[in-house]
């Protein structure tokens, strides 16, 4: 879909250029993801527009902060999962954060506190989970040209949310129309966590409408789940927030 609308982009993929492999490697190994409720009083656009503005840009006094991302399940995106249970049904909001090392999540607290002494938090989103995850496979399509290593930073539509309960086979999840890569991901163990240790996450990164590309994973996660005896926890398409157009996407 992408070559088609936008033109392909032309050389070599850079995870099969050694020389532009040996410049650097991947710097990212834990992500931090945040799942949360709609606002209560239907104020999402002036949270998003706090968040994105306020609150995100600070966090990358963290060292090992490499990169975030936020996204919104509009009512079209909801209609489209092919899986939700509780508590991660509630998400109509998810930030996900990309640390260096799972250390990088100390600060992380203490700059939260900071914030909020300083008047700077004026209203969490009820949260409907919080993970930690430990990266444990990247992959980027060839056809983006970017590396896996650098996945964070290619501008994205949106994110696909999958969080499982037992572990399968990557590939098919992988090079398919519209997603551009994935992280496949372990959760672990944390104090600022309630996601249970060995959850699976695979976080797609999408450059075609999540709506579209969820309606196209569909059937091929429903015969996942079922050859593998996998049990889907959250199956979900999120759209990317657009600075300065806080009312685009909205749950």
């Amino acid at each position: 879909m992408s070559e088609t609308r936008y033109g392909a982009l032309k050389g070599k993929a850079s995870d099969r250029v050694p020389e532009i492999l040996a410049v650097g490697g991947a710097r990212v190994s834990t992500l931090y993801l945040s799942l949360s409720e709609r606002h209560p009083e239907g104020q999402d656009a002036a949270y998003l527009r706090w968040h994105t503005l306020d609150h995100r840009p600070e966090q990358f006094r963290i060292a090992g902060l490499q990169a975030a991302l936020r996204v919104v399940s509009t009512p079209e995106c909801r209609a489209a999962r092919a899986a939700e249970e509780a508590p991660f049904a509630a998400a109509d909001h998810a930030m996900a954060y990309f640390f260096s090392d799972p250390a990088d999540l100390e600060p992380f607290g203490r700059l939260a506190t900071a914030l909020r002494d300083a008047g700077r938090i004026p209203y969490l989103l009820k949260p409907a989970s919080r993970g930690a995850f430990r990266i444990d496979y990247a992959h980027a399509a060839p056809r983006i040209k970017v590396g896996r290593d650098v996945l964070p930073w290619w501008p994205v539509v949106g994110a696909y949310l999958l969080l499982e309960r037992g572990e399968g086979p990557v590939a098919e999840l992988v090079d398919r129309p519209g997603v551009g890569g994935l992280y496949a991901a372990t959760a672990f163990a944390h104090e600022t966590a309630d996601t249970p240790p060995g959850t699976r996450l695979y976080f797609l990164f999408l450059d075609e409408d999540p709506v579209e590309v969820a309606q196209a994973l569909k059937p091929v996660l429903e015969a996942r789940w079922l050859r593998e005896g996998i049990r889907p926890l959250l199956a979900a398409p999120f759209y990317a927030v657009i600075p300065y157009q806080w009312d685009r996407y909205l749950p």
